[in-house]
């Protein structure tokens, strides 16, 4: 599992450049991702998880599943706006490269865990999120309408808590519910390969 979680990033990334082609900005999100992989992993989380409850969803929001993928997201949009890029943006690519470094450091510090939801659905809502929440970006820039504005920032904002309430069904053994949530975060992804080639 360990290596499931080491290796799925870099894995799909590559199959993902295969299928559809991508944009600039690897060198970037590979230096960031990696500062950002080692503070994390020398700081530990931000969140103190009680138990079960909101405090368990929230961690794994911030410090799990959502925030990871948000950062570089947000960063390489602010990249953009504010310094540039040469060649084509593409925020998934950027947001995946970014992964590759975060995706190794916490294989390393999840292993002796040996926990199936960490090392193995976490890997899988990481791919989902930073191909979901581009196909969004791209969807309503290359069909800009007042309704698909709306729809995207919905979708946007409801992809990140999906896949956070999909980590924490898990972890409460809600396995149904964790499935679901795993599943509907992948709708736009697999949206992305269908549309995005």
């Amino acid at each position: 599992m360990s290596v499931f979680c080491l290796l799925w990033v870099p894995f799909f990334f590559l199959f993902r450049r295969i299928f559809t082609g991508g944009g600039g900005g690897g060198v970037w999100a590979l230096l960031f991702g990696s500062i950002t992989a080692i503070l994390q992993f020398f700081q530990g989380y931000t969140i103190n998880p009680g138990g079960f409850g909101f405090s368990r969803w929230l961690f794994g929001f911030v410090d799990i599943v959502s925030l990871p993928v948000l950062i570089p997201l947000i960063l390489y949009a602010l990249l953009n706006v504010f310094r540039g890029f040469s060649g084509s943006a593409d925020f998934a690519d950027f947001a995946l490269l970014w992964l590759i470094p975060v995706g190794a450091l916490r294989a390393i510090g999840w292993t002796p865990t040996n926990d199936i939801i960490l090392l193995v659905s976490v890997p899988l809502l990481w791919t989902a999120l930073a191909v979901g929440i581009p196909y969004f970006i791209n969807w309503t820039a290359n069909n800009f309408r007042w309704y698909t504005l709306i729809i995207s920032i919905l979708c946007i904002l409801i992809l990140p808590a999906a896949a956070a309430t999909s980590y924490w069904a898990f972890f409460s053994q809600q396995t149904w519910l964790g499935f679901l949530m795993l599943f509907l975060t992948h709708i736009p992804l697999g949206l992305s390969f269908v549309f995005e080639k």
